[in-house]
């Protein structure tokens, strides 16, 4: 009777942990769900990054996104999507290039740091002022392994990311996050900017 008794109560403490681990898994992809539709909703958003790889290379800059829209724009390279063209500036260069925003190859670096956010797992723990959320992996990803992601408790806003692609971590600040209220003019390539710039169309 004993060890049915002990049976019965080991077998409680695994399903109340496994129950809380869900729970816990449910609350984070749905903060993580909410975070993402700031981000990258209809209703587009705005932000200040600030980006280190493990020491070795820094850059900073400001990114808009809506829709299937983007651009970005730092002290060397800067963007434009339309929606129709994207277009690829090197400040030092004196280039723009001129893609399909489908194209594979208009970023030799974005089809790695792709992210399907069914490919990973969540969790999720809190002080008096952030969330962070854990995400990983799952078995056979390819591309981002590791994000820790520190979200403000008030606004929602994002902070900062830790981004494990292979081998190495990269960290992002976030700074002046913004949602909503993005004009779509915003995404409009001004030509005038780069007048005398070599012109390549790769479309």
């Amino acid at each position: 009777m004993k060890k049915i008794y002990i049976t019965l109560l080991l077998l409680s403490l695994i399903l109340s942990a496994a129950a809380k681990e869900t729970t816990n898994s449910i609350q984070a992809r749905k903060l993580f769900d909410k975070t993402y539709q700031m981000v990258f909703g209809p209703q587009g958003s705005s932000l200040h990054y600030n980006v280190n790889i493990i020491g070795i290379y820094k850059t900073q800059g400001d990114i808009i996104y809506k829709g299937n829209k983007s651009k970005f724009e730092e002290s060397r390279y800067a963007s434009w999507n339309d929606g129709h063209s994207f277009y690829k500036v090197d400040k030092k260069k004196k280039t723009v290039e001129i893609y399909d925003p489908n194209a594979p190859d208009r970023d030799k670096y974005a089809s790695k740091f792709t992210f399907v956010p069914d490919n990973y797992t969540y969790s999720l723990s809190t002080n008096q002022t952030e969330y962070t959320l854990t995400i990983n992996a799952k078995k056979g990803v390819d591309g981002i392994k590791h994000v820790k992601a520190v979200i403000d408790k008030k606004s929602g806003a994002p902070k900062s990311l830790r981004i494990k692609l292979f081998w190495f971590w990269t960290t992002v600040k976030i700074s002046n996050f913004h949602s909503g209220n993005i004009n779509d003019h915003l995404f409009v390539f001004p030509k005038s900017r780069f007048k005398g710039y070599q012109l390549t169309d790769k479309r």
